[in-house]
């Protein structure tokens, strides 16, 4: 044992004493501490102290050396000596039938009960070797567990024969097994996603995770692949550290590694910062991921030869010149010749995509060693080979991540590996940068009937961020790459020039029409002079801008920003057209009754409207300063979130108009909502106070929140756009509405928008002069700060 209590082995320890030594080896977070353990001189501590006290507590429980017919095995991360922090343990308690040993549920109860009282987390079974075989004969869990079975006390010769009789089973079992194991690792990467790839990798579970490292090991137990070796055990020993790493930061059972995290775990472990850790991780998952569809690939197919032994074999299907199918695999024709042939890559690539089978290994190892890297200008029929492949929707994944291992992506694009693995920098992406890229391409290939240039939309939305990893605006630096590559993709000037344009605008779309009043015609006239009235270009933005956002994360594309984005692309369009602009929207006729009675009785009045994208609510009152504020704290108090706001009068009283979609629940009676309202504007209700303690109670927090940011923009024909960049929260809304307010500033409309934990939102005010824009500035800002601070 590395460190911890001093125990006396004639002396049952108590579950307090392990918890004690435990803790004391975890004592010290910081990287230069003195005496703290390394992650895997943690585990190795870890495990020595778990075993050593399991060891004399069952001695005392009545498992001592000599006992026969009896016996405390240890799997999983004790079996591996693998345990790191907070760990539950997993155990066995093996007998030679309870007809031989009467004690054994009271033995059971002496081992298990002062863990569970401890608190310590038990996976625990009692069973003779026979019944433990049948069980891991039906379930998968248990078999690959067993595997791993290691002596801690009593009848050795029985803890022998457990682990010998399992590894023997699934030896001889494995091969029927195949469907089950690979059935069992998809349905498990469809609930936790990736390691490589993801923000928020799940380091145990996700796909190139530490349960795939465990499927490799079971395979090379059974003699069916290599033992894990080179980048794999590489991947092995960072995937453990970092998991290490973060259950001791956390002090708790941990396996999600978030962002917030990366900064400490990548510096303990001398890695970097959390970025770097980001895209070690994310090589590392890809690799097991990689090694564990191979294995299972080759296993599937081992046992469906064995099968087929006595049948004719598989036929190989053409799919296209030099390329052919078997049942399970793309592969290449035998006279297939790809030195001498510059398309032939593509042509698997785009042949596999479409089938959704996976390259045969071969071909890829034949297609590394021979295939060259197209010259530009490429050929006319080699960029229709990779615009087939672009098209072909979710089966570009896979395909690109196999290409992308062997080196045969770069060979393509040799820009990409600037992107490779690269963490965003955003909360709302849940990709890293390389995979963003790859999803909304694939995206993009259900939206190719929109636009009349499917081709440039495919290798846009491919292009798109390629500028990001770089110290400059990522939208001028890819607008650079994609003149670079289109030039080498063959297309004629004028492609290149609009492939470069949609890289450089990508974002113009949807920031306009999230961010403006696009009723405004300046608005519209802006957007317009910015694509040179082009309106394929528009399209194809249109286009880019919903796959963009579609691969960016959970609800990034709502019903509510599609149809700000379709408004605005509608507007450009009539006005490229020559078209008369659209007027304003005129106020709602039920509005406007509602408008005159409250100019009639002075009595505030709401109205609810749902028949749009996302619920209307129209707050009319007479027109008085703080109308805004007092507005956005009685929806704030109803917990809905504001997407935009519209400031507009008649007969003489305001009609304000609110965008709102529920945080949570349903909306709120208009009943309540009215009577709120009222007292907000009479004064009787103390909104600002209630606004607090709402958002004390029920608001998010966020570890990490980003700071505030403020800035305002010069090219609208009202006055200026301020634009505000905050962790968003229930009462942001009420608090900036009532600083501008406070200074005096005349708000036209507003819109909001929620990117993970961050709003953005943007206040349109008229009559502002230069020397308000500070004064204006600042106050936003500190309105930001939450309440709880």
């Amino acid at each position: 044992m590395a460190s911890g209590p001093s125990v006396d082995p004639g002396t049952d320890p108590t579950a307090a004493d392990l918890v004690l030594a435990r803790d004391r080896l975890l004592g010290g977070r910081g990287p230069h501490q003195a005496g703290r353990l390394g992650p895997e001189a943690l585990r190795e501590a870890l495990a020595d102290l778990h075993e050593f006290w399991l060891t004399v507590h069952a001695a005392h429980a009545g498992i001592g050396a000599g006992r026969q017919g009896l016996a405390l095995v240890a799997v999983g991360g004790l079996g591996r000596r693998e345990l790191v922090p907070y760990s539950d343990l997993d155990l066995v308690l093996v007998h030679a039938g309870r007809d031989s040993d009467a004690d054994i549920d009271e033995i059971a109860g002496r081992l298990w009960y002062p863990l569970w009282n401890a608190g310590i987390g038990l996976d625990h079974s009692v069973r003779t070797v026979g019944e433990a075989i049948d069980v891991a004969g039906r379930d998968l869990r248990t078999a690959l567990g067993l595997l791993d079975a290691r002596h801690l006390a009593g009848d050795a010769t029985l803890s022998r024969a457990l682990a010998d009789q399992a590894r023997e089973a699934w030896r001889t079992g494995v091969r029927k097994r195949f469907d089950e194991l690979h059935d069992s690792a998809r349905e498990r990467w469809r609930r936790t996603g990736e390691v490589a790839h993801w923000v928020e990798p799940d380091l145990k579970h996700g796909r190139g995770g530490l349960r795939d490292l465990a499927i490799l090991d079971a395979l090379a137990l059974a003699q069916l692949v290599d033992r894990p070796a080179g980048e794999v055990a590489k991947a092995r020993r960072l995937l453990l550290d970092t998991r290490t790493e973060l259950r001791r930061l956390a002090g708790r059972p941990r396996d999600v590694l978030m962002p917030q995290d990366g900064d400490e775990i990548g510096a303990v472990l001398g890695i970097g910062d959390r970025f770097t850790l980001a895209r070690a991780l994310s090589g590392a998952g890809r690799s097991v991921a990689y090694a564990v569809d191979v294995a299972l690939r080759a296993g599937q197919q081992g046992r469906r030869r064995v099968l087929t032994v006595l049948r004719r074999a598989p036929a190989r299907r053409p799919l296209a010149e030099g390329v052919v199918t078997t049942a399970e695999e793309v592969t290449l024709a035998r006279d297939a010749d790809p030195g001498r042939d510059p398309g032939l890559l593509l042509r698997v690539a785009a042949a596999a995509a479409r089938t959704a089978r996976p390259i045969a290994p071969g071909a890829l190892t034949r297609l590394s060693e021979s295939a060259p890297e197209p010259r530009g200008p490429w050929p006319a029929q080699v960029r229709q080979e990779l615009v087939s492949l672009l098209g072909a929707g979710d089966g570009l994944v896979d395909v690109v991540e196999a290409l992308d291992r062997t080196g045969l992506w770069a060979r393509l694009f040799p820009e990409w590996g600037a992107v490779r693995d690269l963490p965003p920098r955003d909360a709302a992406h849940v990709w890293t940068v390389d995979r963003h890229l790859i999803a909304a391409t694939a995206h993009a290939a259900r939206l190719v009937t929109a636009v009349s240039r499917p081709d440039l939309l495919l290798i846009g939305a491919l292009l798109h961020d390629l500028g990001k990893g770089r110290d400059a605006d990522h939208s001028i630096v890819g607008a650079a790459l994609a003149t670079q590559v289109g030039e080498r993709l063959g297309l004629p000037e004028r492609d290149v020039a609009t492939l470069s344009a949609m890289v450089r605008h990508h974002l113009l779309l949807p920031h306009t029409a999230t961010r403006r009043n696009i009723e405004d015609e300046s608005t519209v006239r802006r957007v317009v002079d910015t694509l040179d009235g082009d309106p394929v270009l528009l399209s194809l933005l249109h286009a880019l801008a919903e796959a963009d956002s579609l691969a960016t994360g959970p609800g990034v594309w709502t019903d509510w920003k599609a149809t700000l984005v379709a408004d605005l692309v509608t507007r450009c369009q009539a006005m490229m057209a020559g078209e008369r602009p659209q007027a304003p929207r005129p106020i709602d006729p039920a509005a406007r009754a509602v408008a005159e009675s409250v100019a009639a009785t002075g009595r505030p009045d709401v109205l609810i409207d749902t028949g749009g994208p996302v619920a209307t609510i129209t707050m009319v009152a007479p027109d008085h300063p703080g109308l805004l504020s007092m507005a956005a704290g009685v929806l704030a108090l109803h917990s809905l979130r504001v997407h935009a706001a519209e400031l507009r009068s008649h007969a003489g009283v305001a009609v304000d108009t609110f965008a709102v979609s529920p945080r949570f629940g349903s909306l709120p009676d208009v009943a309540l909502l009215r009577e709120r309202f009222g007292r907000a504007v009479s004064g009787s209700l103390p909104l600002a106070e209630k606004v607090a303690a709402k958002e004390r109670d029920y608001a998010d927090r966020l570890d990490d929140p980003p700071q505030p940011r403020a800035r305002w923009f010069d090219d609208e024909a009202v006055g200026g756009v301020l634009e505000l960049r905050a962790a968003d929260r229930l009462g942001l809304l009420h608090d900036v509405a009532a600083a501008l307010e406070r200074c005096g500033a005349d708000v036209v409309w507003a819109r909001a928008l929620q990117v993970g934990g961050t709003a953005i939102a943007s206040f349109c005010l008229a009559g502002v002069g230069p020397d308000q824009r500070v004064q204006l500035r600042q106050a936003v800002v500190e309105a930001c700060r939450s309440v709880t601070e």
